[in-house]
């Protein structure tokens, strides 16, 4: 009998452990998010290349826990075992590093101000980071510092052991730098101008510090050399304040920082107000669950609902808010075009190629006035630097291809024209400006513009780079101009101007490989021509990346492959192909050929931007349970809620902003239409607050680990076939009913009424 009773006992625990546990009810979401998701990452694999950004939704100033020597792009790696600092940082990534930075480092002891001597052990099992609140033991000091922000100011408290050797480093950097210790008002303030480009001459970063103990002691530093000084000015200063602590006595400092002035940097400081650490603390939390409570998921796993919020808290953080409220509350900001002060809204901290996809889409779904400040922001951007930026950080940057600010203006346009009025007319003067002319660098207007628009392609062979990349996206980006155009009612022949370049994708099609190729200008295809070549005529991929480029015209594409069944052929062959890969445009192997070569994936390289919608293209093409098949098999295996949770650069929300969308069940492949294509959803069911006080409500009662296609849907009550969703029906309010399955129903959106838009099936 014993020995029945024990082996229930042990059935009993396997089929506990064996099955999933699910999160049925969220109150503060918050407590889901990992921001350490992503930094276990080095510039030769990126697992998501982030930092742990300690902030306000889309906050103007981030913090850091400092680990990297100062301008290295990699702040915070989590294989580190010594924190140099706190650091004020700007960064939207590692290749693009930072601009605006300073730090704040306690010690005790010997008096040590360099970031190596000063840098302390840590361990991350005495590490505690939220998106509002990081706390960290410094070891070799015995000393627990905290900080938590505001949108532009930050407190932080310090808690000190017993000793009069108890000091404080503030460290404004290299690139010159002015600091001034007030120790009447137990006040630091100073500049920094350490930038890495994007910045005009006069910019400078004010920042203010006050703490609320007096100074026993107070110097400042120039480089390595302490001075006997309250005031400094040279390539890199700092200062070291310092008092007699009792045991456990908590210090605290606020910080501010401003682009405009020191005046304005005491403006921001107010953000602060009467709040004590715990008080802001708090406030710091409510602010992130009011957003990340618009979108509740259950019925997942612990799992998928921690990289899922960890994935939302990325997606509320990029562009920035790069303006400031001044002493009226008027909204004013430094233009990092020219280097005025000016009326009116900025944002900064994006890259159009990465973020158009779905980052952007994303904002118009859930923040339709906040995208529109956006906009308003691009106009100024035009109207003081002559461009739409394709890559702003925070003014104008030579990085990547395409033009993408025409999909970005005209989506938000196409998405909430009836809400929101803004100077639209400005934005479409911009990006017609921007579709016709080369810029002042190669990444900004369009490289080959005269030739592209001359032969309706960028050839091979006239010195520019990545240019079957460019011809593509260019063709895109005419899509969006054409679909903004017919919007505001312009003349015919100027909308028919951008259709017709639209279809300019067709010029590097080649029906003897079947793929995207780069083309001479003589009209011959470029040969020698290895499809598994990475760069040359395309932009970190291939051909087999960029070959499906083509977000607005999937019919044609089908067209052009010989019709749905090679078209889905192709589509197949990317995850049966091998991992193969020819490095020689770089001279070696890049982190993207990397993180695609140890996915498992074959070819498809979900690391990077230029493939992550090819999926959903199984929609167009009858066999939507492929999209869902793969599309749960990316999510499963490519995030999860740790350091090494995204498989490749997790670039300002965008790949974190797919996983967002594919766990809802849709998707944007093609910006500037009015349609989501469809997936499956993740969790068993997501509640969607829209700004317009609407609610979205997706049910998938059956849905867990097996059950991952679609056997029917019902929208609003009624039975729904189509393979997409319309974003302007979704507005009105939804109730979505999903029936889920092991195996796939092959009957489901087969028709032609079921696929989505292409241009080439516009009526």
């Amino acid at each position: 009998m014993k020995h029945a009773l024990f082996a229930l006992l042990i059935l009993f625990c396997w089929i506990s452990h064996s099955q999933e546990a699910l999160v049925n009810q969220i109150n503060s979401p918050v407590d889901y998010v990992n921001p350490l998701m992503g930094t276990d990452s080095k510039p030769s694999l990126s697992n998501g290349n982030t930092y742990p950004v300690i902030a306000l939704p889309w906050g103007m100033n981030f913090w850091t826990p400092q680990t990297g020597p100062m301008g290295h792009g990699w702040a915070y790696t989590y294989d580190a075992d010594k924190i140099r600092g706190f650091k004020q940082t700007h960064q939207p990534s590692p290749w693009m590093n930072d601009y605006g930075q300073f730090s704040i480092m306690p010690i005790t002891g010997s008096l040590r101000f360099t970031e190596n001597e000063r840098a302390s052990w840590f361990s991350h099992k005495a590490e505690k980071a939220t998106p509002y609140y990081y706390q960290v033991y410094l070891a070799d000091h015995d000393v627990t510092t905290e900080f938590t922000p505001t949108e532009r100011a930050v407190m932080f408290r310090f808690t000190f052991p017993k000793t009069d050797s108890s000091f404080v480093v503030i460290d404004a950097f290299d690139k010159g730098s002015y600091i001034k210790i007030d120790p009447d008002h137990k006040r630091i303030t100073g500049y920094t101008t350490k930038n890495s480009g994007g910045v005009p001459e006069n910019f400078k970063n004010y920042f203010v510090i006050e703490f609320d103990k007096p100074f026993t002691f107070n110097q400042t530093f120039s480089g390595e050399t302490l001075m006997n000084s309250l005031e400094n000015t040279d390539d890199h200063v700092g200062a070291v304040i310092g008092f007699k602590t009792e045991k456990g006595e908590q210090v605290h400092a606020k910080i501010a920082s401003s682009f405009i002035s020191k005046e304005q940097a005491f403006q921001n400081l107010k953000e602060i107000g009467p709040n004590n650490f715990d008080t802001l603390k708090e406030k710091g939390k409510t602010s992130w669950n009011k957003e990340l409570n618009r979108i509740k998921v259950t019925g997942g796993t612990v799992e998928q609902t921690r990289t899922f919020y960890s994935c939302l808290y990325r997606t509320l953080l990029f562009p920035r808010k790069f303006y400031e409220m001044d002493a009226t509350g008027n909204i004013v900001h430094y233009s990092p075009y020219n280097g005025e002060i000016l009326p009116g809204y900025m944002f900064t901290d994006t890259g159009f190629w990465d973020t158009f996809r779905s980052l952007f889409p994303f904002l118009n779904f859930m923040y339709p006035q906040l995208n529109v400040h956006m906009q308003e922001g691009l106009a100024n951007a035009y109207k003081e630097s002559g461009w739409l930026p394709e890559w702003a950080s925070p003014g104008l940057r030579n990085i990547m291809v395409g033009n993408n600010s025409a999909s970005v203006v005209a989506d938000a346009y196409l998405k909430n024209k009836e809400q929101f009025p803004y100077d639209i007319e400005t934005l479409y003067e911009a990006v017609i400006h921007g579709a016709n002319n080369e810029g002042p660098m190669e990444a900004v207007g369009r490289a080959g513009a005269e030739a592209y628009k001359s032969l309706g392609y960028v050839p091979y062979d006239i010195g520019i780079n990545e240019n079957a990349a460019r011809t593509l996206e260019y063709a895109y980006d005419d899509f969006a101009i054409y679909q903004l155009a017919k919007a505001l009612n312009k003349p015919k022949e100027e909308i028919e101007v951008y259709k017709k370049r639209s279809l300019n994708y067709k010029n590097l099609y080649d029906p003897k490989t079947g793929l995207m190729r780069g083309k001479n200008k003589n009209g011959q295809f470029m040969a020698p021509f290895n499809p598994f070549k990475w760069g040359d005529a395309f932009t970190e991929g291939n051909s087999w990346h960029y070959t499906w480029s083509v977000f607005h015209d999937i019919e044609g594409l089908i067209g052009l492959m010989g019709g749905k069944e090679k078209f889905v052929q192709k589509l197949d062959s990317v995850f049966t192909m091998k991992p193969i890969f020819d490095d020689s445009y770089y001279g070696g192997t890049i982190h993207e050929i990397r993180e695609m070569q140890i996915a498992n994936m074959g070819q498809y390289a979900h690391g990077n931007q230029p493939i992550q919608h090819m999926i959903y293209l199984y929609n167009y093409a009858g066999t939507p349970w492929k999209a869902q098949y793969w599309i749960r098999e990316t999510m499963n295996r490519l995030y999860l809620p740790t350091p090494d949770g995204y498989c490749g650069d997790e670039d300002n929300g965008q790949t974190s902003a797919w996983y967002v969308f594919s766990s809802l069940g849709f998707y944007p492949v093609c910006p500037a239409t009015d349609q989501y294509i469809l997936g499956a959803p993740l969790f068993k069911k997501a509640e969607i607050s829209l700004e317009n006080g609407n609610t979205i409500t997706i049910e998938a009662k059956e849905n867990n680990s097996a059950n991952r296609y679609i056997q029917s849907m019902t929208f609003n009550g009624k039975p729904y076939t189509k393979n997409w969703l319309s974003h302007s029906e979704l507005m009105k309010a939804a109730t979505i009913e999903i029936k889920m399955g092991p195996q796939p129903n092959k009957e489901r959106g087969t028709t032609p009424n079921d696929v989505p838009y292409s241009l080439s099936n516009q009526k």
